[in-house]
């Protein structure tokens, strides 16, 4: 299960991302997964000021939205990271680490996956998120400000790119509840609710929600 988040990022946020990434220096991608020749493109150094910007910029944008949260139940967020793609450049299909290095902290697991679509659609070509689902390759290619969200356990890749660039950011959370299928459970009892609203009987609104907090009592690690 994925979700798209529109708009996770206010215009005003989106602009000053592309800003700070006009002056972050970049490195090459491969310093985070040495020796996997399928990567080509560049992220962000994290000493770069304008890249520290950047992801405490993103990580709030993360935490105030409700979709997000609702989604994710998020635990701990890795700091987020923007990468570039030029033309050319690519990322193939792969699976992301159960468990990231922290600074400071103990590593973090990989439950659930971001990205976060920082370019205009028709400012590049090609370099779809393309995620492998069973038998079918599914290519997204959002509009600015948006994120989508999948569980770490998925095959996905980064088609080329063949004109213009690709500017994203991408993190990973650690959830409260690691199982992806009782998170998604959990996640469709709240979607009902919301979507039903005032059409539902108080009290049964009321003993759904019940379930669906003890299930996040239940599930929680």
């Amino acid at each position: 299960m994925f979700l798209e988040v529109k708009a996770l990022l206010a215009d005003s946020q989106l602009a000053r991302l592309r800003q700070l990434a006009q002056a972050m220096r970049f490195v090459d991608g491969r310093a985070t997964n040495e020796g996997f020749d399928h990567k080509r493109n560049l992220q962000a150094d994290p000493a770069d000021a304008a890249a520290a910007e950047a992801s405490k910029l993103l990580a709030q944008a993360m935490a105030s939205s409700r979709a997000f949260t609702d989604f994710a139940i998020p635990r701990r967020i890795a700091p987020p990271l923007l990468a570039r793609y030029e033309a050319g450049m690519k990322y193939g299909p792969h699976a992301d680490a159960a468990f990231m290095a922290m600074a400071g902290a103990r590593r973090l697991r990989s439950d659930v996956s971001c990205t976060v679509f920082l370019s205009d659609p028709s400012a590049y070509e090609g370099g779809e998120l393309t995620l492998h689902l069973g038998v079918r390759a599914l290519p997204i290619k959002p509009a600015a400000g948006s994120a989508i969200l999948y569980p770490s356990t998925t095959l996905h890749e980064v088609a080329p790119v063949r004109a213009g660039v690709r500017l994203v950011a991408l993190t990973f959370i650690e959830s409260e509840i690691p199982d992806e299928q009782e998170r998604a459970m959990v996640y469709e009892l709240g979607e009902i609710s919301a979507l039903e609203g005032d059409a539902m009987n108080w009290v049964n609104r009321m003993r759904l929600e019940v379930v669906r907090q003890n299930l996040l009592r239940k599930w929680s690690r």
